[in-house]
């Protein structure tokens, strides 16, 4: 099982036509792998390219695209690797297989760090609700949307989870009342950034806030958590 420091990546390049036992070449290593129970195989197929024939090969010239390469790529411990590198030499008649080494910073999660993530993510009781408006002009350091740059800052900070609501109508301190237009692009009105935290967290945030926030205003009220609950992502994608 990979886990995080020195691994070993394996690629394999094969062409979409080529055969082993009458099925192509990389669905036969994909299904090698997924018995062999490596953590993960990504395939990816060549949109455009040449090879030693000097030909130029695009997926968008249909009688030349059967001579697309695929790629399948696999990070996973030496030794694991090393135990399936025969069963790939075996099916692999042509093409190419590459064993580099690299460095593993950040992989899937083992059942421990799924319990402290749980754990992390229980909310129940007293918390603090946080109310962040801003201009949907307003930026951040001149390019990013300012109420993204936030959403992206307290997804940084661990914090539970974030609403961005999007105004429709409304008028501000200069009193001037502003209504979302049907076919007129209105750049004027709210965004409201709704997070709902520990104490704890939230007060983590705020120096973040105001340092970011330079015109709008950031609310904060208590606030008593009855039911929270969060879909198993990793479920879903199984």
């Amino acid at each position: 099982m990979v886990k995080v420091g020195p691994a070993k990546k394996l690629t394999v390049y094969v062409d979409e036509a080529d055969k082993y036992g009458g099925k192509p070449v990389y669905e036969v290593l994909l299904d090698i792998f997924f018995k062999r129970k490596l953590a993960g195989v990504s395939v990816f197929k060549g949109m455009a390219g040449y090879g030693s024939d000097g030909v130029f090969h695009t997926s968008k010239m249909l009688e030349l695209s059967i001579n697309m390469p695929v790629k399948l790529e696999i990070v996973e411990s030496e030794e694991t690797i090393n135990n399936v590198l025969p069963d790939v030499y075996q099916v692999v008649e042509k093409g190419l297989v590459e064993v580099s080494d690299t460095n593993v910073i950040k992989c899937c999660r083992n059942a421990s760090d799924k319990q402290e993530e749980e754990k992390r993510m229980k909310l129940e009781g007293k918390a603090k609700m946080l109310r962040i408006i801003v201009s949907e002009d307003d930026k951040w350091e001149g390019e990013e949307p300012l109420y993204e740059a936030i959403v992206k800052r307290l997804i940084i900070m661990d914090i539970a989870g974030a609403t961005v609501y999007k105004a429709i109508a409304g008028y501000g301190p200069h009193r001037r009342y502003h209504k979302k237009k049907t076919l007129a692009k209105d750049r004027d009105l709210s965004m409201q950034i709704v997070v709902i935290d520990s104490e704890e967290k939230i007060n983590k945030v705020l120096p973040v806030l105001d340092d970011m926030v330079g015109e709008g205003i950031v609310v904060m009220s208590e606030v008593n958590v009855i039911k929270y609950t969060h879909r198993d992502v990793t479920a879903q994608l199984l």
